[in-house]
């Protein structure tokens, strides 16, 4: 866990991120067993950035009676490859949004940005539209998980007080191109995720500490807890 100001960070593996303020928000939980025995049922807000990350059992694990689960209207059971619960039946109130939208739930400032492979880049797995990014405002701290994305112009406009960029490369940006986003972006704090669940995001997360700590930007490491 990593605290900033009013809020409580915890990564719990692959792109599954808890922040805990005045509410409690989950950014894409579950897969690839990072939940496994996990079952808080706490999160007040949960969102969801695409295909990739939709799984509605992870979502059952995090989200209390009552929440709200933001989905980027992108998402679409009958394009994943997995036996999954359309996002329609989901036993909870959702609010779709669009690509670059801003809604307020349960108190919850979310905004949606894009978030995409660049077409003239290396990785095409996210291709533009495919996904989003969510911004979240809880109290005074503003959060930002880029979704699987590449280090993007739009980024470096974005006033975040906390950013978690992926840091495996493959199918994202890799740990230095999130530690250059870092810099441009300014933060008060980089918490880096999207890394090390399987072996084609195997990184150095010790070094890309040090590379964003030697240009003078706050980092920490949130090791997966259960």
């Amino acid at each position: 866990m990593v605290r900033y100001r009013d809020i409580a960070l915890s990564w719990l593996g692959y792109a599954t991120i808890r922040v805990r303020g005045d509410r409690t928000v989950y950014l894409d939980p579950g897969r690839y067993g990072v939940l496994d025995g996990y079952d808080a049922r706490d999160g007040d807000v949960v969102c969801v950035t695409h295909d990739h990350h939709y799984d509605p059992d992870g979502i059952r694990r995090v989200a209390k009676p009552g929440a709200t689960i933001v989905v980027y209207e992108g998402v679409n059971a009958e394009n994943i490859g997995r036996d999954v619960t359309p996002v329609a039946d989901l036993d909870y109130d959702v609010v779709r949004v669009g690509e670059s939208e801003t809604v307020t739930v349960d108190g919850v400032r979310v905004q949606s940005l894009p978030a995409y492979n660049r077409p003239d880049g290396p990785r095409d797995n996210h291709p533009p539209g495919f996904g989003v990014g969510y911004l979240v405002t809880l109290g005074d701290s503003r959060v930002l998980w880029t979704g699987d994305s590449d280090a993007l112009s739009h980024h470096d406009d974005i006033d975040a007080d906390v950013l978690c960029p992926p840091i495996g490369g493959s199918f994202t940006m890799n740990r230095e191109e999130a530690a250059a986003l870092a810099e441009r972006m300014e933060p008060d704090l980089v918490v880096p995720v999207h890394y090390d669940t399987f072996d084609a995001l195997e990184t150095d997360a010790d070094a890309f500490v040090t590379d964003v700590a030697r240009r003078e930007i706050g980092v920490a490491l949130s090791p997966t807890q259960q």
